[in-house]
């Protein structure tokens, strides 16, 4: 009973406590997150108090929510009330706690779940691996000597270590993606607007993302469906009424269109992640290629956007403050602050150019299949990697497949292929715009298929 609407439905029959289950997480991050180093801070008292009260509303006949009794924790890019809210930075540690919970992490509490702790991230999300000068690497629970990925790398090697069933992560440029598929679990990247980010500290306003990770298919669907809803704290947040997933889980996918991404999402791929899409295209019956044009125009905009906004987020700091940034962090910005106002304007143009083509293509798909990583996760402190015959810097080049999917905010959901005695793989899920329910669909179906599944070690 790993997955987490299996422990909600025990808490709530009686046949386990809220206190046991939150119990057994705390004990197992005691026992494990010294050497993965995936929590910041664990809050266990508040989280035994919280159990506490979801035991003594069932004993009183009441339903605590559809997440009673799940332990669950945030990146620390999250406001925690009554923790000071780091986003990975030495620099944030010197603000006050935080008065009250971001929007998702109170949604996920109304619900029933127990918050555990905050999670270990890259400094101000702007990584791929979650080798944070400040707080330490996280490590991948399948090898220890592995990056987790980044930056929400504490979000996902929490999940697949077993340490708690739910986290909350954020992702810009493919930074809940990347760590879902090292770690091999389930990662949700939604439509950009489609969750709320109030009380999230930003990266780059006009690409940020949050969602969740989990160990199977209707634990996502539930809990993207307990986050959804117009919040007037998040400007951005679309109001748009909720579309739930869950009761769509219905593994018909008869009459969607799927096809496999091509060109560029083949070229930059190591072959076992090629042979991972391959492996999904098969089980769905799909032979049908698409190509995505100018992905690495959009890949390149991405860059230019995401640090301009970045740097000019931090700007004061890295004037007043730089040496006590990561230095890998810090040289980034800094980069972003010298870009021109017109590469960036041109960036924004392109953008816009780039939505329509694909809105062109999901004219004919519903579903478009892609790899998540071009390799397996590197190990930690690597510099370079070597994809399609070429040695290539690692860090910036992790997203090179999810990058030009969150340049224009489309819905994708890295899944976890099953591969014996192998390191994790993830194959994205790809849909138009307010889509999240077919990609749970087809998902659901591969999971059904023993296609993917979490690996929990």
């Amino acid at each position: 009973m790993n997955d987490a609407v299996s422990i909600a439905a025990a808490v709530r029959a009686g046949k386990l406590s809220a206190v046991e289950v939150t119990q057994a997480a705390l004990a197992k991050i005691a026992a494990r997150d010294r050497e993965l180093n995936c929590f910041t801070a664990v809050i266990a008292e508040t989280a035994l108090a919280d159990a506490a009260r979801i035991d003594s509303e069932i004993a009183q006949g009441n339903n605590p929510g559809a997440l009673a009794g799940v332990p669950f924790a945030a990146k620390n890019l999250y406001d925690i009330a009554g923790l000071t809210t780091l986003a990975g930075a030495k620099i944030n540690a010197e603000n006050p706690p935080a008065t009250q919970d971001a929007t998702a992490v109170a949604k996920l509490k109304q619900a029933g779940a127990v918050l555990v702790g905050a999670l270990n991230m890259d400094e101000y999300a702007y990584g791929f691996v979650t080798e944070n000068a400040h707080y330490g690497a996280t490590h991948n629970p399948h090898d220890l000597q592995r990056v987790a990925g980044g930056s929400s790398g504490g979000s996902a090697a929490a999940v697949a270590a077993g340490l708690v069933p739910l986290t909350l992560g954020s992702d810009t440029n493919g930074s809940i993606r990347v760590p879902a598929a090292f770690c091999g679990i389930f990662g949700l990247k939604p439509t950009y607007g489609r969750l709320s980010r109030a009380g999230v500290a930003l990266f780059s306003s006009s690409f940020d993302h949050v969602g969740p990770f989990g160990r199977s298919v209707r634990d996502i669907a539930t809990t993207f469906d307990l986050l959804q809803g117009e919040d007037d704290r998040d400007p951005v947040c679309t109001k748009r009424s909720p579309e739930l997933c869950l009761p769509q889980l219905n593994r018909d996918i008869s009459g969607i269109r799927i096809a496999i991404a091509g060109d560029y999402f083949v070229k930059g791929a190591e072959p076992e992640a090629l042979a991972a899409v391959e492996r999904v295209a098969r089980a769905l019956d799909v032979n049908e290629y698409v190509t995505i044009p100018e992905a690495h125009r959009a890949r390149a905009a991405a860059f230019i956007i995401t640090a301009s906004e970045g740097a000019n987020l931090h700007f004061e700091k890295l004037r007043s403050r730089p040496q006590d940034f990561d230095y890998a962090t810090r040289d980034r910005f800094l980069a972003g602050a010298l870009i021109p106002s017109q590469w960036y304007l041109q960036a924004q143009r392109f953008r816009r150019w780039y939505r329509d083509r694909i809105r062109e293509i999901f004219q004919n798909v519903d579903i478009i299949l892609a790899p998540t990583t071009p390799i397996t996760a590197p190990l930690i402190g690597q510099q370079t990697m070597i994809v399609d015959g070429q040695e290539i810097l690692v860090r910036p080049h992790l997203g090179l497949f999810t990058q030009p999917l969150s340049f224009i905010g489309l819905p994708v959901l890295s899944v976890p292929i099953q591969r014996s005695n192998a390191l994790p793989l993830g194959v994205q899920i790809i849909a138009a715009p307010y889509n999240e329910a077919l990609i749970l669909k087809v998902a659901s179906v591969l999971e059904a298929k023993s296609i993917v599944s979490a690996l929990v070690v």
